[in-house]
């Protein structure tokens, strides 16, 4: 056994500064133990007591009769340390601290966490500032949380690691009441030693463990839970995350774009996406996922039978499900007559959608009936059962009837409980038939149910480009000439365009360029040039001049600058514009793709990849984006309009992705808006441009 395993299935446990009143937080550990069935050693520590509850109580860790496999710390911040490092001298596997006191509170704090860790040497350390963990496969308490005051929580396949204490208990509580059988919780909370990852990877292995909750704050090491998320995928156990943090105060600000776009949390949406996390919108999903997830069928598209006693009910569930993006369409003939067989009279509404069968008074075979056709149908993905008034006063009947159809087909049944009726929910779900409250539930059910049966996520293995050398470029904000030659180095195809001091020199560079021409002023200081009035368009060799003249006074004006160079670029009259941008966060670098233009920040319709461990993104994930966008229809033939160059585009997204892996914390900033895609076959043009380079690398 590693000491994760001992952690989480320890033989014997010491509690350290365990009091002999249960009533206490401190007395609560060792009354959990032996209420819920724990079958190792206990050791109480504490000098001041003989005994706990009827065991030995020892004066101090170095008195225990053997070496535990856990110390379980109730001591305070300021001498949990030296329990910490008793522990780990007599050779402990792990401990957990459940203190608070430390980072939370800053830099004393920090210190306080610090002196913790060489106290612990080499034995893992849980926490600190955590609730601790419980294990309900193996009846093993380790926490003080006051909602194991229960008698009884039903063990199951759904296993949560939280950053948050007080989660622990809400989410365990919770199931409880629902009949939702979890298999281990564990607070991982400040996470000095043992964080997100290290649970992941334990549960990954676990075979009581299913389904794979998740509680994040933060995620303090990203290669590690990348790591560890892709061996729970490669197990076939989905996870569900639930981030807090979704109404941070804007993303970092950036000279460009692409930082407005961007932000932390879009991150969070972007890793969760590549390693195919399911992304929980609220609290509530966070245990209603994972109890369809723990059914363990399949969702394979989103066609959604209702069957209803009530048609209120059954109404709401449709428009949520409608919201969602689910359809509920009228059963085919032949369904339609099988279910017009079973039910004669007005009041039976059996050949559309939701199926309105009167079950007056429950009538179980009328029931099963009726899912045995709905499951059989071609018509239909998944089925949702509504339990009206009727019902829900013998819940086991309509339980019952439904799990005696479950082994006729693998599509997902889930329940929709109209009244209020929580022993009919934990009835329902116990025998196997996830059941809700709300009808929003069952559509963030059945959503993530899809999300879980679609295929595996684009591979985010790396692409690598020839090495560039960039060694004649300056440091610092390149100007606009700059950072488009950066790019066409790279291979992205840039438009034509010359720098120009004086109207005469643009009047030339006009006519070498023939038609109509864009001017814009060339600074490494004014990133936005259209703000300032540094930007003018359809311009031809004869009004160039008089323009440039203008422009320079309007900017001058503005911002107290004169221009002394200007860009003269051909006018690109066709296509669409896309943005292309790099984000640095935390969690990683991302590519950032988008709609283009002035309006990129209006419109706002981006996705985004983080870059894999080593190298730029490969082809398949650049197509992958360009499809995400809400406008791909325009880069598609949208109406009759002509097809844009997609594999031009999905190019120049890998070759940007490339450069940026390529020059790593040296490119500080980096964005194409717009980049002009062309009509199939002509490519894509870069039009403007930033970048900024770093001076110390």
């Amino acid at each position: 056994m590693n000491a994760i395993e001992r952690l989480i299935r320890p033989r014997s446990i010491a509690v350290i500064g365990a009091s002999a009143d249960p009533s206490k937080t401190s007395g609560r550990p060792v009354s959990y133990l032996r209420k819920h069935g724990f079958a190792g050693a206990i050791y109480p520590v504490n000098p001041k007591v003989a005994e706990i509850g009827g065991l030995t109580c020892y004066p101090d860790i170095a008195s225990l009769p053997d070496v535990p496999d856990v110390g379980l710390v109730l001591l305070g911040a300021e001498r949990a340390h030296v329990a910490v490092r008793e522990l780990s001298a007599r050779g402990a596997a792990a401990a957990i601290v459940l203190a608070s006191g430390f980072t939370e509170t800053g830099a004393e704090g920090f210190a306080r966490q610090q002196q913790l860790m060489q106290a612990a040497g080499s034995m893992r350390l849980l926490g600190p500032n955590t609730i601790g963990l419980v294990n309900l496969t193996d009846n093993i308490v380790l926490s003080a949380s006051g909602a194991l005051a229960m008698d009884h929580f039903p063990a199951g396949p759904v296993g949560l690691v939280s950053q948050s204490g007080g989660i622990l208990g809400a989410i365990l509580s919770r199931a409880a009441a629902r009949g939702v059988g979890l298999s281990k919780l564990v607070s991982t909370s400040n996470e000095a030693d043992l964080d997100l990852a290290d649970f992941i990877d334990f549960l990954a292995d676990d075979n009581a463990t299913k389904v794979i909750a998740l509680y994040i704050e933060a995620i303090r090491n990203p290669a590690r839970f990348r790591e560890a998320v892709l061996k729970a995928r490669g197990a076939g156990k989905p996870i569900v995350a639930f981030k807090i943090g979704r109404s941070e105060a804007g993303a970092k600000a950036a000279i460009s774009h692409t930082g407005a776009l961007a932000g932390s949390d879009r991150m969070y949406d972007a890793l969760f996406r590549q390693l195919g996390v399911i992304r929980a919108k609220t609290f509530e999903d966070l245990l209603d996922i994972p109890a369809a997830l723990a059914a363990g069928r399949k969702l394979s598209g989103r066609r959604v039978a209702i069957l209803t006693s009530t048609g209120g009910a059954g109404t709401i569930v449709s428009d949520s499900l409608g919201v969602a993006g689910f359809a509920t369409p009228a059963p085919d003939a032949d369904t339609a007559a099988q279910l017009r067989a079973l039910q004669s009279g007005s009041h039976a509404m059996l050949d559309r959608n939701p199926i309105d069968v009167t079950l007056a008074g429950l009538q179980p075979d009328l029931l099963r009936a009726a899912i045995r056709i709905l499951l059989a149908s071609p018509s239909y993905d998944a089925l949702v059962v509504i339990a009206g008034s009727s019902a829900v006063g013998s819940p086991a009947l309509m339980a019952d009837a439904i799990h005696d159809c479950l082994p006729l087909s693998d599509k997902p049944v889930i329940a929709y409980v109209s009244p209020h009726a929580p022993d009919a929910v934990s009835v329902l779900t116990q025998r196997g038939v996830p059941a809700y409250t709300s009808a929003e539930s069952c559509a963030a059910a059945l959503d993530g149910l899809l999300q879980a049966g679609m295929p595996e996520q684009v591979p985010t293995s790396g692409s690598t480009a020839t090495a560039v050398d960039i060694t004649d470029l300056p440091a610092g904000s390149l100007d606009e000439a700059q950072a488009k030659t950066l790019f066409a180095r790279f291979g992205i195809p840039i438009v034509a365009e010359q720098v120009v001091a004086t109207a005469e020199e643009a009047e030339r560079a006009a006519r070498d360029l023939g038609g109509k021409v864009v001017l814009k002023i060339l600074s490494r200081e004014i990133a936005h040039k259209s703000d300032v009035g540094g930007v003018a368009v359809n311009l031809t060799a004869e009004s160039i001049g008089s323009q440039l003249t203008a422009m320079a006074n309007e900017v001058e004006a503005r911002t107290g600058k004169r221009p002394e160079q200007f860009l003269v670029q051909e006018m690109i009259s066709s296509g669409v514009e896309i943005i292309l941008g790099m984000y640095r966060d935390p969690l990683g670098v991302a590519i950032l793709l988008g709609m283009g233009g002035v309006a990129a920040e209006l419109f706002k319709d981006t996705t985004m990849r983080l870059l894999p461990p080593e190298g730029g993104l490969g082809l398949a994930e650049a197509r992958a984006m360009a499809r995400d966008l809400v406008t791909w229809p325009l880069l598609d033939g949208f109406r009759g309009r002509p097809k844009c160059d997609v594999e031009a585009l999905t190019a120049a997204i890998v070759a940007f992705s490339q450069m940026v892996a390529q020059l790593g914390d040296r490119l500080l900033e980096a964005e194409i808006n717009p980049v002009f895609v062309l009509p199939a076959g002509q490519g894509v043009k870069a039009a403007d441009g930033l970048a900024a380079l770093d001076a110390s690398k």
